[in-house]
């Protein structure tokens, strides 16, 4: 039982005092409160203060109404990321403005995606040589990459979280009525479309977002999903490295701003190794990883043997190979054929009492 008092004190000195009344020998607060005050100017303001309380041992299990148990988080969109982007939603477009090193990027994303699809296929048309080809570009911000890609003949779905940036698409691929026929933007994220997509993609694109994700296991296990058979993931994205928070961030984001501040955070930056290990532990097999640099001076992409800045990735989906099983259930399997060979070699017998 909560209750409070004020003392008639002049104005320029008004003490606040708490007090609570609980059963015997449960729990007691010892309130030690210093005054709200008044300064000259009749602004309040708080002193600090410290209060000391004991309970009982049941009370270790006490939760406040107010506080929620942590819980694995069902989405892999950051909304800090999402409020960043949402103010630079309308520069796009501006190939001289805070995204020209993501449009001059185009010089090394597109044939690098458009090469690797055209070893899975026989043959292509002429001027069109994605034709036939559904892709799914994850984060496609305005569709700096989206619409390269429709023009090469394929049917492109370009999802982002971010409303405004769907707008912007929608807005500049409505100036080509070819493109305008190819490509669908949808706001979303990707988990929100993995059960009516399953299996219907023969690309996934995701150039410049996995760095922004907040759950990046579930992010590939969503890709590998919307994935056909044989399908490929494409990644472009930024190493772990001091070199990446020293160009990365330090020069490019609070020296040259050539990136907005707080585009990118480090934490969230994934080494090739560990991409490649969280790839291969769900279903896809690494084809390609190789380095990219940029040169701020010239403006100018250039590939590289060196993965330590950015880099890119190529994987596949393999057509016989299942999803990986939780680990509950693959130390299930592993048991009953244990079990099953424990019935003619007293060897396994052994190992399985160990």
């Amino acid at each position: 039982i909560w209750g409070g008092f004020i003392l008639n004190l002049p104005l320029h000195e008004y003490r606040i005092f708490l007090f609570s009344v609980y059963p015997k020998n449960q729990l007691s607060w010892i309130p030690q409160i210093k005054p709200w005050v008044f300064n000259e100017n009749r602004i309040m303001w708080f002193k600090s203060y410290s209060m000391t309380f004991a309970c009982l041992n049941w009370m270790k299990i006490f939760r406040l109404p107010w506080t929620r148990p942590y819980s694995t988080s069902q989405t892999t969109v950051d909304t800090s990321e999402v409020r960043t982007f949402l103010a630079l939603a309308h520069k796009w477009w501006d190939e001289q403005g805070v995204y020209a090193p993501l449009h001059s990027m185009n010089d090394l994303r597109v044939p690098f995606i458009r090469d690797n699809l055209l070893k899975t296929v026989a043959d292509h048309q002429p001027g069109k040589p994605l034709s036939g080809m559904k892709i799914l570009d994850v984060g496609c911000g305005g569709g700096l990459l989206t619409e390269p890609l429709g023009r090469l003949g394929a049917s492109v779905v370009g999802i982002d979280p971010v409303d405004e940036n769907i707008k912007t698409a929608q807005h500049h691929k409505s100036f080509d009525p070819v493109l305008d026929k190819r490509i669908e933007y949808r706001t979303c994220s990707l988990e929100e479309i993995v059960k009516d997509t399953v299996e219907t993609f023969d690309a996934v694109v995701a150039s410049e977002v996995v760095e922004h994700v907040i759950d990046l296991e579930t992010f590939i296990q969503c890709c590998f999903q919307v994935l056909k058979p044989e399908g490929s993931l494409f990644i472009t994205t930024i190493n772990k490295t001091q070199l990446s928070y020293a160009l990365g961030i330090v020069f490019s984001e609070q020296i040259a701003g050539i990136v907005p501040k707080g585009t990118h955070t480090w934490e969230k930056f994934v080494s090739p190794e560990k991409l490649e290990s969280i790839l291969e532990s769900n279903g896809l097999s690494v084809q390609t990883v190789v380095g990219m640099l940029y040169n701020p001076f010239s403006g100018y992409w250039h590939w590289s043997e060196n993965t330590s800045l950015n880099y890119a990735a190529h994987a596949l989906k393999s057509s016989l190979q299942e999803h990986p099983a939780p680990a509950e259930f693959a130390l299930k399997g592993e048991t009953e054929e244990l079990q099953a060979e424990a019935s003619t070699n007293t060897g396994v017998q052994e190992e399985l009492k160990k």
